[in-house]
């Protein structure tokens, strides 16, 4: 089932202005809260009218703001997760199932087979007459999803599936949900501001920002070469600095007062250079020479995690760098320094240049 949708809408605070395209794949949408994406899935639904644009799903045109076309939600068959699973308080779980086949000419006994498949599919045996209330979130979020499946989508969008879980159930369940999706087969848009949800369930992504969505990438690549610093940001890079390339193979990193030297070919244009926090090393002072991109920082702050050391680093007044390491590795260097000196590493490799 091939998606696509180019719309505008003026929601006063900001201006969704979006543009993608999805084919029989899993695509994440990506952003901040606030940054259109649940909004996005509205518009595609039939809940919320852009002001312009063009929606279609494998040659249906659910809206187009020229030929006055704009189908009403329940002609577009689509199934959309929202964040609270919107089922019926005062409904138990048969029935919330039940309203799920309104509409569809079944017969009575066609009607009862399908729903006892999906209570058997999503572990919701002996829940039947329990209300919404009654349920854990995840039990409440097997039922929506049962209840979206019922109607047989021709397309599945899910707004922050986990938002509402607690770490350990949202793991079990997006096991659970990778199962689902695989067997529905079609397109799946999966809403989320959680880097690695995307990673883990995506097979591409667009970075949305202020209304704006960028061009659809594989998951991987968002990781390994992000194009903007909002990308880069999203996907979990924390250290960024202004910058301009002042000549081949080098580029001023303005706001930490270091030149840094990497490869530059075609990205001569870069305003921003990231470099993410686990890929900043310790070097002992004598093996500073052993690298192109080694520099003297002081250390302001030392943050113990679980299994690393977060180290807050200055190479110059007012700038700071963030420096993930290993326990090990933090406390065999530790008995190498002397004051509160530190020299930090940063391979050619793992410098992002930014727009």
């Amino acid at each position: 089932m091939r998606l696509y949708v180019k719309i505008k809408k003026d929601f006063g605070s900001f201006i969704l202005d979006t543009e993608f395209e999805a084919d029989k794949e899993v695509l994440g949408i990506l952003g901040e809260s606030g940054c259109g994406k649940s909004m996005t899935l509205r518009c595609i639904a039939g809940v919320v009218t852009p002001d312009e644009g063009h929606i279609e799903l494998d040659g249906t045109v659910f809206f187009d703001s020229e030929k006055k076309i704009n189908l009403k939600p329940q002609e577009r068959h689509v199934g959309l997760l929202f964040q609270n699973y919107a089922l019926f308080p005062n409904m138990n779980v048969v029935q919330n199932l039940q309203a799920g086949l309104r509409g569809q000419k079944l017969g009575k006994e066609e009607q009862q087979k399908r729903i006892a498949e999906m209570i058997n599919k999503f572990y919701l045996q002996g829940l039947e007459r329990h209300k919404p209330s009654q349920l854990s979130g995840g039990q409440q979020q097997r039922a929506a999803l049962a209840r979206i499946l019922l109607t047989r989508p021709k397309l599945l969008m899910l707004d922050e599936p986990f938002a509402a879980l607690d770490e350990f159930l949202r793991w079990k369940l997006e096991l659970e949900l990778e199962d689902v999706l695989k067997e529905f087969g079609s397109t799946t848009l999966f809403v989320s501001h959680n880097r690695d949800e995307i990673y883990r369930i995506c097979d591409r992504v667009c970075v949305m920002n202020q209304g704006k969505s960028s061009e659809p990438v594989p998951v991987k690549e968002l990781f390994t070469t992000p194009i903007s610093r909002e990308a880069a940001y999203l996907s979990g890079c924390k250290n960024f600095s202004d910058a301009a390339v002042a000549e081949k193979g080098e580029v001023m990193a303005l706001d930490w007062g270091i030149t840094l030297k990497c490869d530059t070919t075609g990205k001569e244009d870069s305003t921003s250079v990231g470099v993410r926090s686990h890929f900043i090393h310790p070097v002992c002072a004598d093996k500073k020479d052993s690298m192109s991109n080694v520099f003297s920082c002081k250390i302001k702050r030392i943050i113990e995690d679980v299994f690393s050391y977060i180290l807050i680093v200055s190479p110059k007044e007012g700038a700071q760098i963030r420096v993930d390491v290993s326990k090990e590795e933090w406390l065999d260097y530790r008995k190498r320094m002397d004051g509160d000196e530190i020299f930090i590493g940063i391979e050619e490799k793992d410098i992002m240049l930014l727009k």
